[in-house]
This record gives C-alpha cells, sequence and structure tokens, in this order.
C-alpha cells in the first residue's frame, strides 16, 4: 500500500466516453496523476435492464471490447467490477490509494442520482469524485439569452451557438507511466464483449473507436457536401452519417467531430457544399439544445415540456399500440419505418418523426409510450434526443406552435420515398405492389387484399379533427 501512496493515483471512470481520444476526463487524469486506473462499472441494467436495447447493448460491448484492446496497448489495464458504483468505487480507492476519480458529466437525472451517491461515499475516505464537461460542446446554462435566462427556443439558440469557437479535440491518452499491478481484482469481461460478434444486416454498425472514425472520414470526405439534399431519403445509403450510436456509447469526441467537420467546410468546392456542410453542423446543435432542455427542465424525461399538455386525453388502444410497434398500422410509410427499427435498431431521422407524429396525432396514443419503445429498441438510443425529439412530434415540446402540425403519412411517403423502394426493402408484402401505390394500397383494394398487408387501422382525416380537439381541449383557458 505504501507504494500506491508514494505516487498520485487518479481513477478514470469510463462511462459513455468508451474511447481513447478526445476524452476530457480522461486526459484530465492521465496528465494530472502518475498512475492512472482505467475503471468501468458493468451495469446489471446493460443486457436486461427495463431501458435495454438490444441493439444498443451489442454496441456497448463491442465498444466496450475496443476499449479494453486499446487501452492495453498503451500499457493501461482496465479495471471492471459489479456491484454497486458507490461500493466498488469505494473500495479501489482504498485498493488503490487513489487521490481522486475523474469521470465525465452526464446530464440525466439517474447520472445525478448516481453521481450523488457516489460522492458521498467516497467523502469519507476524503476522495472526491470531479467531472468534467465531455459530452457536449457547451452545457446547460453556457448559453443563456441576454436577459440570462435559457433558450428554449432552437433558432435562437442555434444563433448563439454557432457565434462561439468550438474547443479543439483534447489528445489521445500517452503510455501509461505506471501500471496497474494485477493484484487489483477485475471481473473477467463475458465472452461476447473480449470478442464481439460482427455487426449484420444493411443498417448495421460496428463498434469501437476505430470503427467511428472510419464512419466520420467516410462521411466529410464526400457526402456531407451533398447532405442538405440527401438527408430527408431513407431509402439512400449514405445520405447521413450514421455517427449518432457512436456518440451514444462515447467511441468518439463531439470536438472530433465538428474539428473535422470544420476542415470540409473550409474545403468546400462551392456553395451548395458549403450548404451541406451547415446543414449537418445544424443537426449537431439540435443535439446540444436537447441535452440544455434536459439540463435545465430534467421533468421532460417522462412528463411535457408545456405543463397544459399533461392533461391531453389520449384516447388510443392498446391494440393500436401494439399494432404500431409490430410494423402493421396499414400506412407503409410508418410500417417500414417500425419494422426497420425492430430489426436492426435504426431508424432513420425523418421516418422517427414520422413515425412518432402517426403514434401521437393519428393513434392518440401518449408519446412517453413511444418514447420508452424508442428507447428500447434503438442502437442511440439518448434520453434527452429521444425525450426532445417525441416532444417535438407529439406538439408537447418547446417548439412555438406545435400541436396543429400533423404529417400525412401518405404524403410523407410519396415525397420521401417517392419511389417506393425503403417501403418495399421493409414491407415484403408489397415489393410486387406497382407505382405510387404503394404509398397508399387501400386504394387498391383488391391489388391490396392479395398481398397480406392490413387495411389502415384508422382514417388519417378523421384522427387529425380528433387530434386538434384533443389539444384544443387542453388549451381552453390558456
Amino acid at each position: 500500500m505504501l507504494a500506491w501512496r508514494s505516487v498520485t493515483t487518479i481513477i478514470h471512470w469510463f462511462r459513455r466516453d468508451l474511447r481513447v481520444s478526445d476524452n476530457v476526463a480522461l486526459h484530465e487524469a492521465y496528465s494530472r496523476g502518475d498512475r492512472l486506473v482505467p475503471f468501468f462499472f458493468w451495469e446489471n441494467d446493460l443486457a436486461d435492464g427495463p431501458d435495454s436495447a438490444p441493439a444498443r447493448t451489442a454496441l456497448a460491448k463491442s465498444a466496450l471490447g475496443s476499449l479494453a484492446r486499446n487501452l492495453e496497448a498503451l500499457g493501461h489495464r482496465l479495471v471492471v467490477r459489479r456491484g454497486d458504483p458507490a461500493v466498488e468505487l469505494r473500495k479501489l480507492a482504498t485498493e488503490t490509494g487513489a487521490s481522486a476519480v475523474f469521470a465525465n458529466r452526464g446530464y440525466e437525472p439517474g447520472d445525478r442520482a448516481r453521481d450523488a451517491a457516489v460522492e458521498a461515499a467516497l467523502a469519507p475516505s476524503s476522495v472526491p469524485l470531479h467531472t468534467f464537461k465531455d459530452a457536449v460542446v457547451w452545457e446547460g446554462r453556457e448559453i443563456l439569452t441576454a436577459a440570462g435566462g435559457v433558450y428554449t427556443i432552437f433558432t435562437p439558440y442555434s444563433k448563439a451557438w454557432k457565434a462561439r469557437p468550438i474547443p479543439p479535440p483534447r489528445p489521445k491518452l500517452g503510455k501509461a507511466k505506471q501500471s496497474v499491478p494485477p493484484g487489483i481484482a477485475s471481473w473477467a469481461l463475458p465472452a461476447d464483449v473480449v470478442e464481439p460478434r460482427d455487426a449484420t444486416g444493411p443498417e448495421a454498425v460496428a463498434g469501437g473507436e476505430r470503427a467511428a472514425h472510419r464512419a466520420l472520414e467516410a462521411f466529410v470526405e464526400k457526402r456531407v457536401y451533398e447532405y442538405a439534399g440527401t438527408r430527408d431519403f431513407p431509402a439512400l445509403d449514405g445520405g447521413t452519417s450514421r455517427l449518432s450510436p457512436h456518440l451514444r456509447q462515447g467511441t468518439i469526441g463531439i470536438r472530433t467531430i465538428l474539428a473535422r467537420l470544420q476542415a470540409a467546410g473550409e474545403s468546400a468546392a462551392n456553395d451548395a457544399a458549403r450548404k451541406g456542410c451547415e446543414t449537418w453542423l445544424t443537426e449537431w446543435v439540435w443535439r446540444e439544445f436537447y441535452h440544455q432542455i434536459l439540463s435545465n427542465h430534467p421533468q421532460v424525461a417522462t412528463r411535457c415540456y408545456r405543463p397544459e399538455y399533461d392533461a391531453l386525453e389520449w384516447a388510443g388502444t392498446d391494440a393500436q399500440f401494439d399494432a404500431w410497434r409490430a410494423g402493421r398500422t396499414g400506412y407503409p410509410i410508418v410500417d417500414a419505418a417500425m419494422r426497420c427499427l425492430d430489426q436492426t435498431g435504426w431508424m432513420h431521422n425523418r421516418l422517427r418523426m414520422i413515425a412518432s407524429m402517426f403514434l401521437t396525432k393519428d393513434l392518440l396514443v401518449p408519446w412517453q409510450r413511444g418514447e420508452r419503445w424508442f428507447m428500447r429498441r434503438l442502437a442511440d438510443g439518448d434520453l434527452a434526443a429521444n425525450s426532445g425529439g417525441w416532444q417535438w412530434s407529439a406538439g408537447t415540446g418547446t417548439d412555438a406552435a406545435p400541436y396543429f402540425r400533423i404529417f400525412n403519412p401518405a404524403t410523407q411517403g410519396r415525397r420521401f420515398d417517392a419511389d417506393g423502394e425503403f417501403i418495399r426493402r421493409w414491407i415484403p408484402e408489397l415489393a410486387s405492389m406497382k407505382g405510387d401505390a404503394v404509398h397508399a394500397p387501400w386504394e387498391e383494394p383488391l391489388a391490396a387484399g392479395r398481398t397480406g398487408y392490413p387495411r389502415p387501422i384508422v382514417d388519417h382525416a378523421v384522427q387529425r379533427g380528433l387530434c386538434l380537439a384533443m389539444f384544443k381541449a387542453a388549451r381552453v383557458g390558456l
């Protein structure tokens, strides 16, 4: 133990930052200490918790295996423990003689509660928990209005965000100065973490830091310049970057992405290419916007941002919700999106808007049920972005004029999947249906009846009227 106390030892607690480059807390721990103890707490909920998603679990395991190998290549040994994080960190701090625990901040209500428990457990040993800003460029109260308040409307927030210089990426972790001895116990990682299976399927995402950087380079090399014109069409391969699952696991840093985007923008050949870069940047600002909303208004995780809409009288049924989940609503673009999600853990952003608005404004099912289902299926399930996106679609969020925006699913299909390529890919019952009929097969009942595809479970025009009446009833007295 005396040997441990002769040097400054800092524990870095890996959470949603499974990488060795552009990692703020990891860089600080390595720079300030003589010995770094990389630590990962294996949560029992990782694979079978109430919000666990098969695709996200597989990606997390792949990312963790990659992290362990990357650390080992630099002479660092990853210590893994199970149980209660507060108990295990207190034990590890005592065993290693650590002077501090470093970690990158989380902004969800559960993150804050967990960190408070860890701080309390470490306090008797005078070992502080230091947290750092890493997952976002600007935190919840770093960008404020002229009056000193939090932005609740995206456009002015975006302008203020873009007016600030973006900090550069942090350096990659260096080689171990002093190693963690084998006497420090570590739980053996499961076989599917040490040797993860390759991702499969047309929408699959490979995990790990190297895969994340490959995905970034593949996108900014050319496709980012076309992004403004391709981002809304789910049938296009490469129309979006597919980096959100990597951000969810932290296998790439946001500063790394934005630095590469800035370089791409500077080398853009024309206005159209620059527009592509600017449009992609705006999508990252949306991510930051939703994180600052959750940070300042944690109730949006489960309740409406606009409290008057907590009184909405949702009339949707369990049977309708089940049909939506199964991709059996009779609306092809919605059903194709839901089947893709179920089979791959991925859904294109345009489809997320269509599917979520259909559930809330056609089926009149509470947005919370859909938000929870997405979290149990999405490889990139992130509470801030997911709840923010769902409330945008439901009309209960920060948008200034939200409730009367109601997508017609057939119109959306014709606009963003004009040839029906995406629909036919995921709904084999409609694969032989010709032309525009694939978007509204009920208009050709004889052809639709032979496919086995269901008729619409609701009439969009009727449900639109019911939705508007539901919102107007909740707004009485405002």
